[in-house]
């Protein structure tokens, strides 16, 4: 699937634990990040450029590090580990595949790897770009230029192709077990446990049955789906949406607040253009009566019938 690249996004039942992450599918860290866990999946682990990571990196399929970043832990494979140069590991690097690594890598404990070693040209890739650009154009070979740069254009999009499950830390974000910021929004789904405070500058959405041990700060809307229990307070710019037995250990502080009847907030409510509490039950009540009317239920029961 495809996703933005300014979100930070929590996948099911992903456990914040004391230094580790917890989590299932792929996990992508962008660039300039620092995150203050360390990472354990069983898919693959994609690393940007001049990323520090505090702990230590498990993952059951590939890990991928770009340049100039620093592990501070060890790091264990089930596959292939791909260094770009100046990557710095503190710990010990353990493998099952194939090493490729670039120029001035260091690791301080050294490492295992079951399969193939391949050390790069120090040379950059866009080093061979450029030479071989330049040779197309003393040929005269205008238009296959503009195809490669059209090309490369393309692949610096605003969305990247991922697997179905994946954490996702966009560029310039700071993940600690105090105090996290994200230039964008966040999105934790379901049955997720997140430690921390957040100071988000966009939108907040939370799924059902997450658990967030910390205080939520944004710019944008916040939205609780149902059984969300939040141990801090939540105060943004925007408005506030909180759904059935959605508990918040603190206070809610928005422009309006929407609030369920069965929701439970221990602290203060400030919405300063006003706070409407819902009913979810007289909610779908209307909506039965809307899809009778359309006669969706009958169409529905018909489809369950035939399968």
């Amino acid at each position: 699937m495809s996703f933005d690249r300014k979100t930070l996004v929590i996948p099911e039942k992903t456990q914040f634990l004391e230094q580790m992450i917890m989590t299932k599918g792929d996990v992508v860290i962008g660039d300039r990040s620092l995150l203050q866990f360390g990472v354990n999946t069983d898919g693959r682990i994609f690393i940007g450029e001049h990323t520090i990571i505090d702990g230590k990196l498990n993952a059951t399929n590939d890990i991928r590090i770009d340049v100039f970043s620093q592990i501070g832990g060890d790091i264990k494979s089930g596959s292939n580990v791909y260094l770009g140069e100046k990557v710095k590991i503190k710990g010990k690097l353990s493998l099952r595949g194939d090493l490729d690594v670039g120029d001035s890598v260091e690791i301080e404990k050294g490492f295992e790897a079951k399969g193939w070693i391949n050390i790069r040209s120090p040379l950059p890739m866009v080093i061979y770009i450029f030479i071989y650009l330049m040779q197309l154009l003393k040929l005269g070979k205008s238009e296959e230029i503009e195809r490669i740069l059209e090309e490369l254009e393309e692949n610096d999009g605003t969305t990247i192709p991922i697997t179905e499950s994946f954490l996702f830390i966009p560029n310039n974000s700071i993940i600690s077990t105090s105090n996290s910021k994200i230039e964008h929004s966040l999105h934790v789904k379901k049955d997720c446990k997140i430690i921390g405070n957040y100071d988000i500058k966009g939108n907040i959405t939370i799924e059902e049955h997450s658990d967030i041990n910390g205080s939520l700060t944004a710019t944008g809307d916040v939205y609780c789906a149902n059984n969300v229990k939040i141990h801090g307070n939540v105060t943004t710019l925007g408005n506030i949406h909180i759904n059935d037995r959605v508990e918040i250990l603190g206070n809610l502080t928005g422009d309006t607040i929407l609030l369920s009847k069965q929701a439970t907030v221990q602290g203060t409510l400030l919405g300063k253009k006003g706070i409407t509490f819902i009913d979810a039950t007289k909610d779908q009540a209307t909506e039965k009566v809307k899809r009778f009317e359309s006669n969706a239920d009958v169409v529905d029961e018909v489809k369950e019938l035939l399968e």
